[in-house]
């Protein structure tokens, strides 16, 4: 079908902007639009160039397809189209790219995929499942909630508040061995009919302190994991493969301690009568504490030392220091343990190792020179805890340092026989 359309060079014309202001009905209904500039102007300026007159020249074009030219399957490529983009057009709200991919307006390589697009079929495209699916009621993505996970918790363990807690374990434990150690004396156990007999004798304060060790080992067992939210010697930091990892250093710092004791044997000896002294001289109490004293002894008082006091103090030093100076607390490393500065370790370790050796001070008769030893002995435990990050490190140290020291007085005293030549 051919438009034809007769200019007149006489005809007045108006510009409305680059359109004509011919009257509609003068054009066919499925004529296409005008030419964007006048006949009237053209004419003007093919005039003035000396160019044809192109009043008496017609123009013919082709109309706009329709349905009704006989051409349908244009109409539904044009039909198939608009829908296209009204597909498209409704996934760009919730994605651009998501919609656009969709599609078929950002065409993707052909060589990856063999799918028509919707320019090149008649039937619409399948859109895609969005990004963000809109919610039941249609809001918008900017009024949605989306939840976030929770973070870990930052909380510094243990803490001065599990001290406390320890303190009434510690407490229940003894007077369970209390009770245990009465029942014994009333049974004549070991021979003892009165309590005053088994304060000095051996199988009753070993027994007890061993039983008093386990009791309160147990409800820590039970009661700490449950506040913590982990086992009780992960967050205690036990970590036995670091330790095993670095034994020849802690083995060495075992050596520099007992070389230190025997310095201070030499320079501030002790008396000779100190209560200790007078236990080991009770027939076959010395093997039994060798064997209490490399293996329970160090466990347990490194468990409550270097496991819980030195920890607490130090959290509780960096809380202090925070609070005052304002500065944001320190994070947890990436097994959720604390990270403390270096005044806050110095300060906790010195405490920690005065606390130690006033504990110790009443087996050696609060002599001057056997405390100087434990508190150095204790800040050497306390440097292998913090350096190492682990408490089996210490708890190694410290039994290796005993097994030393038992074995040179089993070996100067003829296994343990001749005592007062030590």
């Amino acid at each position: 079908m051919v438009a034809t359309v007769q200019v007149q060079e006489d005809t007045p014309q108006k510009e409305d902007g680059n359109r004509m202001s011919t009257p509609p009905e003068q054009f066919p209904i499925d004529s296409p639009a005008p030419p964007t500039e006048s006949a009237s102007g053209a004419a003007s300026k093919s005039a003035t160039l000396g160019a044809p007159d192109l009043a008496s020249e017609t123009w013919e074009c082709d109309p706009i397809p329709s349905a009704s030219d006989g051409h349908p399957e244009r109409a539904d490529r044009a039909e198939g189209s608009a829908v296209a983009f009204e597909e498209a057009s409704a996934l760009q709200r919730l994605d651009p790219l998501e919609g656009l991919q969709s599609a078929g307006s950002v065409p993707e390589d052909s060589s990856k995929s063999t799918t028509p697009s919707a320019w090149e079929s008649n039937e619409p495209p399948q859109s895609s499942v969005p990004r963000f699916a809109p919610t039941p009621d249609d809001s918008p993505l900017l009024f949605q909630s989306f939840v976030r996970p929770a973070l870990p918790s930052q909380e510094r363990i243990p803490h001065l508040g599990h001290i406390g807690l320890l303190f009434l374990l510690c407490l229940a434990g003894l007077g369970c061995a209390a009770l245990i150690a009465h029942a014994a004396v009333a049974a004549h156990l070991f021979g003892v009919s009165s309590l005053d007999q088994a304060a000095t004798e051996f199988h009753y304060t070993l027994g007890t302190e061993a039983i008093f060790y386990f009791l309160t080992l147990g409800g820590s067992l039970i009661v700490f994991p449950l506040l913590w939210h982990k086992s009780f010697f992960n967050g205690l930091q036990w970590r036995g493969k670091a330790a095993l990892a670095r034994s020849g250093y802690l083995f060495s710092a075992a050596l520099v301690c007992f070389l230190l004791a025997m310095l201070d044997g030499l320079v501030m000896p002790g008396p000779s009568d100190t209560p200790i002294d007078k236990l080991f001289r009770v027939p076959g109490a010395a093997w039994l504490l060798f064997a209490f004293g490399v293996t329970l002894a160090p466990f347990f008082e490194e468990l409550g030392f270097r496991g819980f006091l030195l920890p607490a103090l130090c959290t509780a030093f960096d809380w202090i220091a925070e609070k005052v100076t304002d500065q944001p607390p320190h994070f947890l490393d990436a097994d959720g343990h604390p990270r403390w500065s270096m005044p806050a370790m110095i300060v906790a370790a010195l405490l920690t190792s005065m606390l130690f050796a006033l504990m110790h001070a009443e087996q050696t008769s609060y002599s001057v020179g056997p405390l100087l030893l434990l508190v150095c002995v204790s800040l050497v435990l306390c440097a292998a805890r913090l350096l190492t990050r682990s408490l089996a490190a210490s708890v190694l140290v410290h039994a290796t340092y005993n097994f030393l020291l038992f074995t040179f007085m089993f070996l100067g005293s003829g296994g343990f026989k001749h005592l007062e030549n030590m």
